[in-house]
């Protein structure tokens, strides 16, 4: 089978590129330039895309003997990426941009590309398991639970899981950094890139700043209504944020307020006490399945975050605007069983089978 590797320049996807060569397959690594200024050196575990990155990923390419090449998708990546992010940010929305760019960049620009070149699938250092099922491949969590990213390949449809290669979800990422040094590759050592990648100093708000200016507006408590502090911008909240607040706690009786809610359209930020986050009614939009689409009321579990907790949950697909076959769309609603604090409408919600994952959707909102 001709495989793209998709080779980051971290340790990962060189273990994933070496597996897919040692299973026989013919592969071609592939780096993916996302960025229009790449920068020279990475900032320690921050950031991504960096031209030491690409340099990473071609010495790994020349010791596995592998023709290496780098694909630019800044456009890509800036249109549905870095500027979605920034629209969901300023309409009052918390997105995920890991889930977004496993969507639109990795799993449709790079999968698409790859075909169209007369490749047969893409694999990458992602942590999750590909099992053959009954009815077709299905998606499961990784052994290591800890590194299991089958929450952000919950976007997968299964047209792109059948031709998509997870060779590291059966191994511990210690085993993988063994590996990595066994076979001689420099990167056994390199450090995890965390947080948003493109926002290498880990300041989102500042960062938001930049590109929306500063919106002077109201922070509201939600119980009494009463105006107690002010904000520079709604899009800098999120639900559940207890710092970067600016409020006296002396005059909240002392208790610690965390956001509630954030009201783009009139630039206001609600706050409240924890017991007003806990959330059990969720309904989501642009659902996307792993496999077949659940039918009727089925007993899942739900994720709400990357490395949130899963919750035993019932959900079930509702027809809405004119209903299923009639040109409208169907909503996800899923009901917990016990209540999740700060879950905000924009990120996702993913549902498992036992390990299967069976899908996921955007959340739209939420109730109590």
């Amino acid at each position: 089978m001709r495989v793209v590797a998709a080779m980051s320049g971290g340790v990962d996807s060189a273990v994933a590129a070496a597996r897919m060569l040692d299973a026989g397959h013919e592969v071609v690594g592939v780096h993916l330039a996302l960025s229009r200024s790449a920068k020279t050196l990475r900032e320690g575990a921050r950031g991504c895309c960096t031209i030491e990155d690409a340099g990473d990923a071609r010495r790994v390419a020349d010791r596995l003997g592998i023709p290496f090449y780098v694909w630019d998708m800044a456009g890509a990546f800036q249109r549905d990426v870095i500027d979605d992010f920034v629209a969901e940010y300023e309409a009052g929305r918390t997105p995920n941009p890991c889930l977004r760019c496993n969507e639109k960049i990795k799993f449709a620009a790079l999968l698409d590309k790859a075909l169209a070149l007369g490749f047969d699938a893409v694999a990458t250092g992602h942590y999750a398991q590909v099992v053959e099922g009954t009815a077709g491949r299905e998606l499961h969590r990784a052994v290591d639970e800890g590194k299991d990213q089958s929450y952000v390949l919950g976007v997968l449809d299964a047209d792109q899981l059948a031709r998509s290669f997870f060779p590291l979800g059966d191994t511990t990422k210690p085993q993988i950094r063994e590996e990595a040094a066994a076979r001689g590759f420099a990167v056994a050592k390199k450090p995890d890139s965390h947080d948003i990648c493109f926002i290498a100093d880990g300041n989102t708000r500042g960062w938001l700043t930049e590109r929306l200016g500063e919106r002077p507006g109201e922070i509201v408590d939600e119980v009494s209504g009463e105006v107690v502090g002010a904000h520079q911008g709604s899009y800098g909240f999120t639900v559940g944020q207890r710092r970067g607040l600016g409020l006296e706690r002396s005059s909240l009786d002392g208790s610690p307020r965390f956001v509630t809610g954030v009201d783009a359209r009139d630039n206001r930020v609600f706050i409240g006490t924890s017991d007003l986050l806990g959330v059990r009614h969720v309904v989501g939009q642009s659902a996307r399945w792993c496999g077949p689409a659940p039918s009727g009321e089925v007993r899942v579990g739900a994720q709400l975050r990357a490395h949130g907790e899963e919750i035993p949950a019932t959900a079930r697909v509702e027809a809405c605007d004119g209903g299923e076959g009639q040109g409208g769309e169907s909503r996800l609603v899923v009901d917990l069983d016990e209540p999740v604090r700060g879950v905000a409408p924009g990120q996702s919600v993913v549902l498992y089978d036992g390990t299967r994952v069976v899908g996921s959707a955007t959340i739209a909102t939420t109730a109590r």
